[in-house]
């Protein structure tokens, strides 16, 4: 049906069941109203704990994607995707995209080596060679510009970011990260604020007169607590709006458990 989650990626095991299931009801796999696999079948296919498997569950029912009926299982409401677009650091653009059954794209603005000014030497922490590869995308989704996308990675992480085809589509800068270098991002910051597009922004951004755009400045981590990646990004506020999921406390597995749901 799928591929059983990964304990070597950074998000929770239950964002990842809930992303699959997710994906199968916006990607043709379940139709309008129709049932999901059961829990048992989830756990025996996706390869995790039944506790695991009823999180995802219940933060979709909440969410309204689907209705539980007791003794029966999991439907789908066919309420369609929702409109906000996750704001999580450890989670690339792609796969974003991809969890809500849409179409990524981008189109390169700049990809070169460049010396790193104070704000973004500071973020990386660099003293010395202060050497990056800066990469500038317009996001697309569906074809469509959604968001304004500025990398700076440090060279001696990631010496050959500069030489890749970044054209190719939905080649994403996490998965290079990890896949030839393996800098994984385990944590970060993220600061937000707004601002009025400037005219070229505006206008790559297909918005009309003085617009208001979300900033989002983000530092990820790896798991030695090295900054790896520095993202500043501009967001299309009808077309990528952002959503920020908060929890109550006592929702995750307290430490040493035997698994992160």
């Amino acid at each position: 049906m799928f591929e059983a989650v990964s304990r070597d990626n950074p998000l929770p095991l239950y964002k990842q069941v809930k992303s699959h299931i997710f994906e199968m009801l916006y990607g043709g796999t379940v139709p309008a109203n129709g049932k999901v696999p059961s829990e048992r079948e989830l756990v025996d296919a996706l390869g995790v704990s039944r506790i695991t498997v009823r999180q995802a569950l219940k933060e979709l029912v909440s969410e309204g994607h689907l209705t539980a009926q007791p003794g029966k299982g999991f439907y789908a409401t066919g309420g369609g995707a929702p409109q906000g677009y996750e704001l999580e650091l450890l989670r690339s653009f792609t796969e974003t995209a991809i969890a809500h059954n849409q179409r990524p794209g981008s189109r390169i603005l700049e990809v070169a080596r460049i010396r790193a000014d104070e704000e973004i030497a500071r973020a990386l922490r660099l003293t010395h060679d202060r050497t990056v590869t800066s990469l500038r995308r317009l996001r697309l989704l569906d074809g469509e510009p959604v968001a304004i996308g500025h990398d700076w990675v440090p060279l001696d992480l990631a010496p050959n970011l500069a030489e890749l085809d970044w054209s190719v589509d939905n080649r994403s800068l996490y998965a290079e990260l990890r896949d030839r270098y393996g800098l994984v991002p385990h944590g970060g910051r993220t600061v937000l604020s707004a601002s009025n597009a400037d005219p070229d922004d505006a206008a790559l951004l297909k918005l009309e007169g003085a617009t208001a755009v979300l900033n989002v400045f983000q530092v990820a981590f790896d798991a030695l607590g090295r900054p790896i990646n520095v993202t500043r990004s501009l967001h299309h506020p009808q077309k990528y709006p952002l959503e920020l999921e908060q929890m109550k406390p006592g929702i995750y597995s307290p430490p040493g458990s035997a698994e992160r749901p």
